[in-house]
């Protein structure tokens, strides 16, 4: 039970960490940006989602903001994608993006037709989830060759090998640990309990000699005659 236990909690770790990762790391998109507007937007129990009203996203109030969007389609041709451009300041996720304004007159002087595409890749992080108005946000948007162009993503290697790094080097810490103090101890206490379920097993076996001599001196007299 505790082995499963123990599986469901590291699965589950696993997954939050994945999840979070997935999220906050850049992802880059090959689109075609087909138009760049401002939009009021009502903000609800989506909130976590959107930036704070103190970086510079114009916000009306606490419940509607003016966001920028940028449209886009995928090289299909039919595949659409909606991103959100607002500043991040110095909050989470750390891209210190102080430049949506900028971000967004890139954008729109990017804007292509259909019959003489201009394509480019959108840097962002975050999902979209049309149902509860969910929108990746834009961070960076870089002209390419064509929509074919391959992109390496050099960012998220250096910073998942880092990670990797780092929980290996605390693994192996923490395997030296055990293997120096922490099983050593387990040993001697071990032994310590041996030693007392010993001594409690010599004391038993002496109370059971002890009432055995009684009870055999007793037996001595049953077999007795009477005067």
């Amino acid at each position: 039970m505790w082995t499963k236990i123990k599986w469901t909690l590291r699965i589950l770790l696993v997954l939050i960490v994945g999840l979070f990762l997935h999220y906050t790391l850049p992802q880059r998109d090959v689109v075609r940006i087909i138009n760049t507007y401002n939009k009021l937007t009502p903000i609800g129990s989506n909130w976590m989602f959107y930036s704070i009203e103190d970086t510079g996203t114009g916000a009306e109030n606490s419940v509607t903001r003016d966001i920028r969007f940028i449209e886009a389609v995928y090289p299909d041709g039919e595949t659409v994608m909606v991103y959100r451009n607002e500043d991040t300041g110095w909050v989470w996720p750390p891209y210190f993006k102080w430049d949506s304004s900028t971000l967004q007159a890139e954008a729109t002087n990017a804007v292509s037709a259909k019959e003489a595409p201009e394509w480019v890749a959108i840097t962002h992080y975050g999902w979209r989830i049309a149902a509860i108005s969910i929108f990746p946000n834009a961070v960076k948007v870089t002209p390419v060759e064509g929509p074919d162009v391959r992109l390496i993503p050099w960012v998220n290697i250096i910073i998942l090998g880092f990670m990797a790094f780092v929980v290996l080097t605390i693994r192996r810490m923490w395997l030296q640990f055990r293997e120096r103090m922490v099983d050593p101890a387990l040993d001697r206490a071990g032994d310590a309990w041996d030693q007392v379920d010993a001594r409690a097993d010599a004391a038993t076996a002496e109370v059971k000699g002890v009432w055995g001599r009684f009870t055999g001196w007793l037996g001595t007299w049953r077999g007795k005659p009477r005067k």
